[in-house]
């Protein structure tokens, strides 16, 4: 930090170990202490590099832009300055600002990598390809940072699949890729696997700057996981990120008044082993071709749709007799379960809290899966609990049974109505 040469990336590596080892302290002095000299006048073009890049390192990204935005002609300022306007949002600012990295010394073909992504994250997702194009016909497919960005590409077109193959190449290349790790985190977290999303949200975390998202997301998986004060711990990290932020603020009263209740363990588990009975898809058992295909006419994929039909839901449709009636009792019975045993849940869907004749655009509406709304992680888990699958389903919930949710405070249903809001929806009895 008190050095006069130019910084070079071995020195940046350096600052983030130190950050990231615990010396954010003394780094953070440093910065200050340096920023003070610039500020009274000091034109020293490395001292503002040395300042700028340890404040984006301290996830200070707004005076780190601020101050690598008086460095002229340096690419390496030009980079962290370009990291920092993507941070804030600010992505048509920092397309010509990576640009100008690559004209100014930094590595081209990385400038250009980040070039595309912002220009995808700025909504061009034609243009952003055509740069990756270029950027992989000079040697750009062998870095980390082109697996993540043709992931990003893949997420936003809907392949989460073809994505996830992406983000895990780049952490292949290199173990510490933050975003991707975050990334892989999101999508584990995404399909119920907390334990691999916990595993690679600490993954990110352990090289600065500090994700916020990832300080949250990780935050809501260990109070989901009843490890209160490691959730606590993300979440007053998250307000030393960013003051500022409400939700950091709000999570973290939410958890100082909830961690301490008591709870029934054992009720808990058998509410798992239920669950997860429901679940089972009715495939995985044994029953003739023609009660598999009327259950699969029908609609039905798990025990639990299968439990919301009553005796003459199934006898209603086609070529389903009494012979399969009867072997789809049997079959549940074995389960402990029987046909009609959460009829009333079914009917309560249908009551959707507007007019109860709706049309073909309204219904199509209360059948989407209710991940469209992007929930934050706690919002989902009280869902997944719920078994709340679809819009429909969710808007014949009253906000005192959302709020009965383990975990699920003012601030989850204060998001969920904002969402339905959105489109036109409510939560019954609001």
């Amino acid at each position: 930090m008190q050095g006069t040469a130019p910084l070079t990336m071995d020195d940046v590596r350096q600052l983030e170990g130190a950050v990231a080892n615990g010396q954010s302290t003394e780094v953070r002095q440093e910065a200050y202490t340096l920023a003070n000299d610039v500020e009274q006048g000091d034109k020293s073009a490395e001292k503002a590099v040395r300042v700028g890049i340890a404040f984006y390192l301290l996830g200070q990204g707004k005076v780190a832009e601020q101050v690598l935005g008086r460095v002229s002609n340096n690419g390496l300022a030009d980079f962290y300055r370009g990291q920092a306007l993507v941070g804030m949002g600010r992505y048509a600012e920092a397309i010509p600002v990576f640009e100008s990295a690559g004209k100014h010394g930094f590595d081209k073909v990385t400038a250009l990598l980040h070039q595309a992504g912002a220009v995808r994250a700025g909504g061009n997702l034609a243009k952003a390809e055509e740069l990756l194009k270029s950027a992989a016909s000079q040697g750009g497919a062998t870095k980390a940072e082109y697996c993540y960005q043709m992931g990003c590409v893949l997420a936003d077109k809907g392949d989460t699949y073809g994505a996830w193959e992406y983000f895990s190449r780049a952490v292949d290349m290199d173990a510490g890729h933050q975003r991707s790790l975050f990334w892989l985190g999101q999508l584990n977290a995404q399909r119920g696997n907390d334990d691999d999303a916990i595993r690679f949200y600490e993954r990110a975390l352990a090289k600065p700057p500090l994700h916020l998202s990832a300080l949250l997301n990780l935050g809501l998986l260990y109070e989901d996981a009843e490890n209160y004060q490691a959730a606590a711990y993300c979440f007053r990290r998250a307000t030393e990120v960013d003051p500022t932020h409400e939700r950091s603020r709000l999570y973290l009263k939410d958890i100082e008044s909830t961690s301490n209740l008591p709870f029934d363990e054992d009720q808990l588990r058998a509410q798992q082993r239920q669950k997860q009975l429901l679940a089972t898809a009715v495939s995985d058992f044994e029953m003739s071709v023609r009660a598999r295909n009327c259950l699969q006419k029908m609609g039905v994929r798990t025990l639990e749709d299968l439990i919301r039909l009553t005796e003459q839901d199934l006898l209603s449709g086609k070529n389903f007799g009494e012979t399969s009636l009867r072997e789809i009792k049997e079959m549940l019975e074995s389960k402990g379960l029987k046909l009609g045993m959460m009829a009333a849940a079914k009917e309560k869907t249908r009551d959707f809290g507007i007019q109860e004749t709706l049309s073909p655009q309204q219904q199509a509406l209360l059948n989407r899966p209710v991940a469209e709304l992007n929930l934050s992680v706690r919002a989902r888990k009280c869902m997944t609990r719920l078994g709340i699958a679809s819009l429909g389903e969710l808007i014949s919930r009253t906000p005192d049974e959302l709020l009965e949710s383990k975990n699920f405070g003012v601030t989850s249903l204060n998001e969920v109505r904002s969402k339905l809001n959105d489109l036109g929806l409510r939560l019954r009895n609001d």
